[in-house]
């Protein structure tokens, strides 16, 4: 019984221990817990666009777009029984040619003294084609040349102490059409040393060595002599005989010609207005030490060869083969242009703005004269001549009439 009564006040005790301890873990702090690093919220993704294909480049302009005699600006007002002269002249290089056979041979039936007749044919036979550079321009340089008169002999002496030279024995001129008929009508030029070509001579080596026995003329003026191989040919009068021989074009050293005129520009020795024959020649008076600098700007070098003169109204012959006439020649550049070709010339007077329109005969060609839109209008020969070729630095237009 006492066993009993001693174990029954004991369980209460128990039971409120185990309760105290329950409610002593409940109010203890909890350990730390380590806190979940969640990511960041990811939003829309940003796609870069995607670059646009580059666009083709536009194709180069047309060289030639047929048009009508009505849009050739002055063409009703040009009298074609001038240019008729011109135009037979080419046929008789460029008839045997498939693609001016036929307009060549009706040429035989029109009376150029009629210039009703004259029209109808040009009208009737060609289409005017304007020609434009890759870029679309349709203007471009239209320059100058005339034939010069020069004082010299036969042999050096006195005031005759520079030379004109022959064609050099030593100078190759090797026809890249006969190896690569892509290059047809380029010529490359050299000399040989060993079993190789390498360049020929500049300007300034054959001016300081000279070409011993192969001078051709002496004359009195330097000046005169470097812008007789700028304009292709000239006469010169003959002191010992009082004889008038002409001096034409024979060949060049193959190296790029450079106009002296630009590069006094570019020194800031005039401006570009002020550049021309007559200017530039009157800055070698004013600066005589500094002449053959200026010469060896350009390393082209012209040689040429004696032809007599018979006919003194007769113009040089251009590089179609045939005499150039006063006026009514032009020369082109042959790589865009057909030589031979009428062409139709829309410029003003040279050192002028009065209109220049009238149908030339493209028979000429120039170490200077590169480009589809530039032309060299050739003045003939005499004072008035120079003076104007002198002063032709003008902008213009250029159409060529292709037969039908």
């Amino acid at each position: 019984m006492n066993d009993v009564r001693r174990s029954v006040p004991f369980l209460p005790r128990l039971a409120t221990a185990a309760l105290a301890l329950i409610l002593a873990a409940c109010q203890s702090t909890p350990p730390p817990r380590t806190p979940v690093k969640m990511p960041a919220p990811i939003g829309p993704v940003v796609v870069p666009p995607l670059p646009a294909p580059a666009s083709p480049p536009p194709p180069p302009t047309p060289l030639m777009t047929a048009t009508t005699f009505a849009a050739l600006p002055g063409w009703q007002g040009d009298d074609l029984r001038e240019a008729w002269p011109a135009f037979t002249a080419s046929c008789k290089a460029i008839a045997t040619k498939p693609a001016w056979a036929a307009v060549c041979a009706a040429a035989a039936s029109v009376d150029g003294r009629d210039g009703a007749a004259v029209r109808a044919f040009f009208e009737s036979r060609f289409t005017p084609q304007q020609i434009r550079a890759a870029d679309g321009t349709d203007s471009g340089l239209i320059t100058g040349y005339y034939e010069p008169m020069l004082q010299g002999a036969r042999s050096r002496g006195g005031a005759f102490q520079t030379p004109l030279y022959r064609v050099p024995d030593d100078l190759l001129t090797i026809e890249l059409g006969a190896v690569y008929p892509d290059l047809k009508s380029m010529r490359l030029r050299g000399r040989l040393v060993g079993k190789k070509v390498v360049p020929y001579s500049t300007r300034a080596d054959i001016d300081r060595a000279d070409i011993a026995g192969k001078e051709l003329l002496w004359v009195d003026d330097p000046v005169e002599a470097f812008f007789l191989e700028v304009q292709g040919s000239g006469r010169v009068q003959l002191k010992d005989s009082g004889e008038t021989v002409r001096i034409a074009y024979a060949d060049q050293n193959g190296h790029p010609y450079k106009a002296i005129g630009r590069w006094l520009v570019e020194q800031g020795e005039m401006t570009v207005s002020q550049a021309s024959a007559q200017s530039i020649k009157a800055w070698i008076v004013a600066h005589p030490q500094r002449r053959q600098e200026l010469f060896n700007v350009n390393p082209s070098y012209v040689f040429f060869k004696e032809e007599r003169l018979p006919d003194p109204s007769i113009g040089p012959k251009g590089a179609l083969g045939v005499p150039l006439t006063p006026g009514r020649s032009v020369a082109i550049d042959p790589q865009l242009l057909p030589l031979g070709a009428p062409v139709w010339l829309a410029t003003t007077r040279a050192g002028s703005d009065a209109p220049l329109q009238r149908l030339m005969m493209g028979q000429d060609t120039g170490g200077a004269i590169r480009g589809a839109v530039r032309a060299d209008f050739f003045y003939g020969f005499g004072r008035q001549a120079a003076d104007s070729a002198g002063l032709m630095k003008q902008r213009g237009q250029i159409w060529v009439l292709m037969p039908r």
